[in-house]
């Protein structure tokens, strides 16, 4: 009974089911049966080989690899059905990889001499096995871990990969803050240097002076060159530390216009790294864009240089670069063109009578913006002293919001279809009326409110004084971390929209329309990843919105989702990265971005990845609905 058992679940799995009745049972007949409890490490990488090819019954694991830098490389999810092993029973010397049991597992094993046999005797076992296992699964991953080092990656995929202690020059020349513009200039001159960083008595780096400061503030404006140097130098000395990757150093030149950055180790001086640097080291680099960003003074110019961001992209793509290392890149792209137009804005309108905050909201204020999205904005402006200036205030904003939701429009941002922009009168308001409209959502939390939440709740600051987000954002942590009844709620839209995969681990798609066969791929996993972080962030008082920032920080802080804050992560990251390239496939033939795919057009590692976040998502609404609907269902 037994046997026929395992001759049952092999005929119905690849690559047994290629397989006679009589070699099934004779496989069935020498095979043996293992339990491994969750968590159980089954082969070590660099370990003892594997004996045996095992088959999972029922369970799941995980396999991964270490890299020498003490990276966790995942490799493959593996569940019911599926096999692991291979590689090490035919090698014979040591296991490739980490397995580890994810849930309880029980599986079949296949001894060594029946496996061997197997793969000489049957033509569509050894295809299986040897075309879409290793070449597909293993020689993948490897590539990918040989690609990042210096020998093998290309110039732009560098650019994620090499720390910046690698390429930052060890020489800085540096000198008293004490000197005089002519000295600094004649220090620059003799060592051929584009920046001189100044030192205090204490000979710690105070400030910065580049050559264009002496040709903007100097030259340009006929200053007296016996001035003291630190009259001309920047003082908000941007920095990184020497073990950071050189993207991290793009993104903040990026953010902060800079051209020139200090790079420490532990707190001390060790070098200085230009955008020059950078672009020698990438190729093509988004400074380039921002800097051409920031040299246009009027709307049309910005329209043309917006239309670069695709390119971007399409350089990170081909770079291999993570999902969220685009998103960054793209958000800080975008945030310079925002601010621009904000800036021409307010040229164009007149300078603000109060304060205000220009803030983004849903995937932009989240910094998970793919190509271009809708427009998600608001306004948040000081509190007017009297009523003739909240006049004032409330009809400039009108103007102001107006002519802001033309200029995106020109720029390629399209108007949200909620109508969730600040050129919506209910999106721009001051301060206390944020407050409160706040405290009615947590505090009343119908379906409305809900709603809101997923778009509102993850604002953040763009352009303007920023500490009136900040208040903003310190009242709502405060207010929703008490709120059970907005917690309850909150959490049942997490738990609303589940994952498409069926019963028999089949993908749920569209059955007719302009998408069948398709599944909206944002909706359906990428969003309750989002509404998860969502949730547990606002009720442990964590005031980050992206979603990994999230899950990293609810992560150890709360038992009911701590052990899959990992897995969501990864698997948000594989949702985006699929979701960046579909929507540049589309780009690329001419069409409209949409976040619609074919799941029959994805590869089998694809599917397989796809099926486990499946299953890691419904894990993690599992436990949301054990701890905020005790006994009930959904």
């Amino acid at each position: 009974m037994i046997i026929d058992e395992v001759v049952d679940f092999l005929r119905n799995n690849p690559p047994f089911q290629f397989l006679s009745i009589t070699t099934l049972y004779e496989i069935a007949s020498s095979a043996t049966v293992e339990f491994y409890s969750k968590g159980t490490l089954i082969l070590r990488q660099d370990g003892l080989p594997s004996e045996y090819l095992r088959v999972i019954k029922k369970g799941g694991v995980k396999i991964y690899i270490i890299s020498e830098k003490g990276d966790e490389i995942i490799i493959d999810y593996r569940s019911e059905g599926d096999s692991f092993g291979l590689l090490s029973v035919i090698g014979g010397d040591k296991s490739r990889a980490n397995v580890l049991s994810v849930e309880d597992t029980i599986c079949y094993l296949i001894d060594k001499k029946t496996i061997r046999k197997l793969i000489d005797n049957n033509p569509y076992v050894t295809e299986f096995f040897f075309k879409s296992f290793l070449n597909t699964y293993i020689d993948k991953t490897f590539k990918e871990m040989h690609d990042r080092s210096l020998l093998y990656g290309g110039g732009d995929k560098l650019l994620f990969t090499t720390p910046l202690g690698e390429i930052a020059s060890p020489n800085v020349i540096t000198a008293p803050q004490s000197i005089t513009i002519r000295e600094a200039a004649e220090i620059m001159s003799k060592g051929r240097i584009s920046a001189l960083v100044l030192l205090d008595a204490d000979e710690v780096p105070i400030g910065i002076v580049t050559d264009r400061d002496l040709r903007d503030k100097v030259v340009a404006k006929g200053r007296d060159v016996a001035e003291p140097i630190n009259r001309i130098m920047s003082m908000s000395l941007i920095k990184s530390d020497m073990r950071d990757y050189c993207y991290e150093a793009l993104l903040k030149m990026v953010r902060y216009n800079i051209h020139h950055m200090l790079v420490l180790d532990d707190g001390k001086l060790k070098g200085i790294v230009s955008n020059h640097d950078l672009m020698m080291l990438q190729g093509t680099s988004p400074i380039s864009v921002a800097r051409e960003i920031e040299s246009q003074q009027t709307l049309e110019g910005l329209r043309g240089v917006s239309r670069k961001t695709d390119r971007i992209v399409e350089l990170l793509l081909k770079d291999g670069a993570k999902a969220s290392n685009i998103t960054k890149i793209i958000t800080e792209i975008n945030d310079l063109l925002v601010k621009k137009l904000l800036w021409i804005s307010e040229k164009t309108i007149g300078q603000p009578p109060v304060p205000y905050c220009w803030i983004a909201m849903g995937s932009e204020g989240r910094k998970e913006q793919t190509f271009k999205t809708d427009q998600d904005n608001a306004i948040i402006y000081d509190d007017p002293v009297s009523h003739e200036e909240g006049v004032i205030a409330r009809d400039y904003f009108e103007k102001f919001s107006l002519f802001m939701k033309e200029a995106l429009i020109k720029c390629g941002f399209p108007v949200c279809p909620g109508d969730y922009m600040a050129a919506n009168p209910l999106w721009r308001k001051p301060l206390t009326s944020w407050k409160e409209a706040f405290a009615g959502w947590i505090k009343t939390p119908t379906s409305e409110a809900i709603l809101l939440s997923s778009i509102l709740f993850d604002f953040r600051p763009v352009y303007g004084d920023f500490t009136l987000a900040e208040r903003l954002r310190a009242y709502v942590v405060q207010l929703t971390g008490n709120e059970d009844m907005f917690l309850r709620q909150l959490a049942g839209m997490a738990v609303k929209l589940t994952p498409p995969l069926g019963f028999f681990r089949t993908f749920v798609v569209e059955k007719s329309g302009e998408h069948k066969n398709e599944l909206n791929l944002k909706f359906k996993c990428i969003a309750p990843i989002v509404d998860i972080a969502r949730l547990y962030s606002l009720e442990k008082g964590i005031s980050e919105v992206s979603t990994l920032d999230r899950l990293y920080l609810i992560r150890g802080r709360h038992t009911a989702i701590d052990e899959l804050c990992d897995d969501l992560g990864n698997a948000f990251e594989f949702l985006n990265l699929l979701r960046i390239h579909h929507q540049f496939d589309r780009i690329a033939a001419g069409l409209e971005p949409d976040n619609f795919i074919n799941p029959d057009k994805l590869s089998i590692l694809q599917k397989r990845t796809f099926k486990e976040v499946c299953r890691i998502i419904s894990r993690a609404q599992d436990s949301i609905v054990k701890q905020y609907f005790p006994g009930t269902t959904l």
